[in-house]
């Protein structure tokens, strides 16, 4: 009966995995494809790779979506790891429920009201300054610090709380500095969790739409925005082909955190021992 189980456990895995990568494999097979059809291979061709690179607005795009998502994985990093070191090291209990509730109140908000309610702020900020063309690169980038944020902060704090916090005691008390301490003591155990975070962020902020949708302007596109304009005409293979680039990006850059955190836990554990 076990086995009966576990084989069919593993067929309705393997029925997920094959339906959420199919489309993706299909879409990577037709960006080869020697002809415009998106239905019908004709014969393996790197034309379109071609063709992508010689398009300026959709090389734009990718350059201002890249911006934006390196920006903001530095800046939500930055942000989440101190905020991630104020709550550990708050005695407030109330306080850190509360502070804990609104980290996760971003991840669990619909993506259009957050989208519609950033909008809303930022065009009520600049009537306030008398300023009408207000959305751009700077509300882009303060939303997605925003929803950004929360994951910085949930993949720090399990690693400060298994820190022995004892060590960094130690090495105030033997005379080095407090910051000084945390970069040599703190820091070396908690970076798994911050490259995590900055992995998690670039990823988040690359792929947005919805949010960035409301609070882009006319003078900042990115990239889903851009092709999500070419949806009312035909979409082109060149398209297929840079998404196909941006997937295997983010798949280079999931490998080597996972090969990294792999690493860090290992060396973990012969310390241990």
């Amino acid at each position: 009966m076990k086995k009966k189980t576990s084989a069919i456990s593993k067929f309705y895995i393997f029925l997920i995995f094959f339906f959420l990568y199919l489309p993706i494999a299909i879409m990577t097979l037709f960006s080869f494809n020697s002809s415009t059809s998106t239905y019908v291979f004709s014969g393996l061709s790197l034309h379109w790779y071609s063709e992508m690179f010689s398009n300026s607005a959709a090389m734009d795009a990718l350059k201002n979506t890249l911006i934006l998502a390196v920006v903001t994985a530095v800046v939500s990093t930055v942000l989440g790891v101190l905020a991630a070191v104020g709550l550990f090291n708050s005695k407030l209990r109330l306080y850190k429920k509360a502070m804990m509730t609104a980290t996760n109140i971003p991840m669990m908000n619909p993506e259009i009201v957050t989208g519609i309610s950033m909008m809303l702020l930022f065009v009520f900020a600049g009537m306030l300054v008398n300023k009408t063309d207000v959305l751009g690169f700077w509300t882009l980038l303060i939303a997605h610090v925003t929803f950004c944020l929360p994951y910085v902060i949930l993949n720090v704090l399990p690693k400060l709380r298994q820190l022995d916090i004892h060590i960094y005691e130690a090495a105030v008390d033997l005379g080095c500095k407090p910051v000084k301490a945390f970069f040599k003591v703190v820091m070396p155990e908690i970076v798994t969790g911050i490259i995590t975070g900055l992995v998690m962020s670039f990823t988040l902020s690359l792929d947005d739409f919805i949010i960035s949708y409301f609070t882009n302007g006319p003078s900042f596109q990115t990239l889903p925005i851009y092709i999500f304009s070419l949806t009312k005409k035909r979409v082109k293979p060149d398209m297929f082909a840079l998404s196909t680039l941006m997937f295997v990006v983010i798949l280079v850059l999931l490998i080597l955190m996972n090969v990294t955190q792999s690493r860090a836990e290992r060396k973990g554990r012969r310390e241990e021992r």
